[in-house]
């Protein structure tokens, strides 16, 4: 939670986070039922975001005709949106609904340092990703040997790395709150998990989610008029007599349009889920940090969300997924050889 929440809307000033604590905040209370809903909605949220985004991993990792450099980024985007939902997602369901921190001071910190860390280390995977899937239209034959599993590797390690590196050493200097110490002192009380980020770290912040989603925003666009380009010219070859060489080309092609079609939903996904909570992170950061927290909940839920998305995308999308899951859920994958399983036909 990288700004200032402060639970000072509450509808009975009366309840307090800890009470018999001095300087405890401000508890906002919401009925019974309404707290059954929130816990039900929050909560399916992040058991979506562990078990689809596990499935995603074991997938790639089990079946060997997926073992391949764009699936094992793939997999290591599922990886990061699965951490979302085991470190991030539970805590911050109980923060949302009981308006309270009850984890203590050092996990608040770890807290919103793993919140950074997964959520840039998705942005990085899926720009790598953009990039692939660029490289795999426009050039889909020489494209095997330009994306190898050693450029794969580097594009997971440098995702990780960068992610990891930045929020854990903006939150561990205390680089975040410079020059805010006063503000945060005011809002500070007990029972809050509280990480103000100040205007120019806020610009840094924005910046390093606006650049990658430019460079897939670009990417991707370029790939939809290629696509187009290669759907006139396969037109115009099945209506003449083809070669057996230019109609593999053409399967090749489609294959990988289809793949591009799909990371592109899952992109335009991602930017629907966080371009709000960046934007507002920006407002609040130059007006003083006024947002109300029950609107700052709303849009860091729908960008927590993003975590969940994405494995439904390949269900829906990735025929592959879809047989995958079955021999998972099933227990085939248990048995000698299954791992050998033919998942991915000429047709899909």
């Amino acid at each position: 939670e990288r700004r200032m929440i402060s639970n000072s809307n509450g509808s009975q000033p009366s309840q307090l986070c800890y009470e018999n604590v001095n300087g405890s905040c401000i508890k906002t209370s919401y009925s019974p039922g309404s707290q059954i809903i929130l816990y039900l909605v929050f909560g399916s949220g992040a058991l979506l975001a562990i078990l689809g985004n596990l499935m995603v991993m074991i997938s790639i990792l089990h079946f060997k005709q997926l073992h391949s450099p764009a699936n094992y980024l793939i997999a290591s985007l599922a990886c990061a949106d699965f951490l979302v939902g085991i470190t991030v997602m539970p805590f911050s369901m109980v923060r949302s609904v009981e308006s309270c921190w009850y984890f203590g001071e050092r996990y608040c910190k770890f807290h919103t340092t793993f919140d950074g860390s997964f959520c840039y280390c998705s942005i990085f995977h899926l720009c790598f990703i953009s990039i692939d899937r660029y490289i795999a239209v426009t050039d889909p034959l020489v494209y095997p040997t330009k994306f190898t599993m050693s450029v794969s590797g580097i594009c997971i390690f440098l995702s990780w790395v960068l992610a990891t590196t930045f929020s854990f050493s903006l939150f561990y200097t205390g680089a975040n709150d410079d020059g805010l110490e006063e503000l945060v002192s005011a809002l500070t009380c007990v029972g809050s998990c509280q990480m103000a980020v100040n205007q120019n770290w806020v610009m840094i912040d924005f910046l390093l989610f606006f650049i990658p989603t430019l460079i897939m925003v670009i990417l991707y666009c370029k790939i939809f008029l290629v696509a187009k380009e290669q759907a006139r010219k396969i037109e115009s070859i099945n209506s003449q007599t083809e070669s057996s060489s230019e109609s593999y080309k053409a399967r090749v092609a489609k294959r990988e349009r289809k793949a591009a079609k799909t990371l592109g939903i899952a992109v335009i996904a991602f930017l629907i889920s966080w371009l709000p909570y960046f934007i507002e992170s920006i407002i609040d950061a130059f007006l003083g940090f006024i947002t109300p927290t029950y609107i700052y909940e709303i849009l860091v839920w729908f960008a927590y969300y993003n975590s969940a998305m994405n494995p439904l995308i390949y269900a829906f999308f990735y025929p592959w997924f879809q047989r995958a899951i079955k021999l998972i859920v099933t227990g085939e994958i248990f048995r000698g050889h299954s791992s050998t399983i033919d998942l991915v036909s000429e047709k899909n």
